[in-house]
C-alpha cells in the first residue's frame, strides 16, 4: 500500500507512490500521487521535468489544489501556474482530460477562494469537486467520477483503434 508522507507544507511527495482504489465487482484503477511542480517545471527548475515525465503516463490528471487560507497561497495561482508548465512542457498533457478538486474544504474561511477555482474550471470546460480527506467530505463522488471518466477515456481509445484500418 502506498504510504506518502504527510505534511502541512506544500509538495511533501519526492517521489511518486502509486495505490489501488478498488471499486468492487472486479474494477480498480491505479492512482499515481505525483510531486508537486512549481513554476518553470517545464525547464527543468526543482525536480520538474523528472516530476512532468511521471505525468505523461496518466490518462486523467486530478489537479488537487488547496483553497484553504492556511497554506498563504494562491489557489488560482497554484491551477494557472500547474497548466500553463504541463502546456509548456508538452501540448498533448495540457489537453489530457483532467479534474480540478478543491481540497481542504474542512478548513476553508474564505469562501471567494473555492468561487474563483470553480469559476477558472468551469472557463476551462474541466468537471470541479471540492473535498475533504478529514471528513471524507466529497471523496466518494471524486472516486465515482474518475471511475466514470476513465471508462469514457477507455471507450473512446476503443473506438479510435476500432476506425484505425490495419492492413
Amino acid at each position: 500500500a502506498a504510504k506518502p508522507k504527510i505534511a502541512d507544507y506544500p509538495f511533501t511527495t519526492l517521489e511518486p507512490n502509486l495505490g489501488v482504489v478498488d471499486l468492487g465487482e472486479y474494477k480498480t484503477f491505479v492512482v499515481a500521487d505525483i510531486p508537486g511542480l512549481i513554476e518553470g517545471a517545464s525547464e527543468g527548475a526543482g525536480l520538474g521535468d523528472r516530476f512532468l515525465r511521471h505525468v505523461e503516463r496518466t490518462k486523467l490528471i486530478l489537479h488537487l489544489v488547496d483553497v484553504s487560507s492556511i497554506s498563504g497561497r494562491d489557489s488560482i495561482s497554484d491551477y494557472e501556474i500547474i497548466n500553463r508548465e504541463l502546456a509548456n512542457y508538452n501540448q498533448d498533457l495540457a489537453m489530457r482530460p483532467q479534474i480540478v478538486v478543491a481540497t481542504k474544504i474542512d478548513a476553508l474561511d474564505e469562501p471567494e477562494r473555492l468561487k474563483r477555482l470553480r469559476e477558472a474550471a468551469e472557463k476551462d470546460d474541466k468537471p470541479f469537486l471540492q473535498i475533504s480527506a478529514v471528513t471524507n467530505l466529497g471523496t466518494k463522488d471524486l472516486v465515482n467520477l474518475v471511475a466514470q471518466k476513465l471508462a469514457e477515456i477507455k471507450a473512446a481509445e476503443i473506438d479510435l483503434s476500432e476506425e484505425i484500418d490495419v492492413e
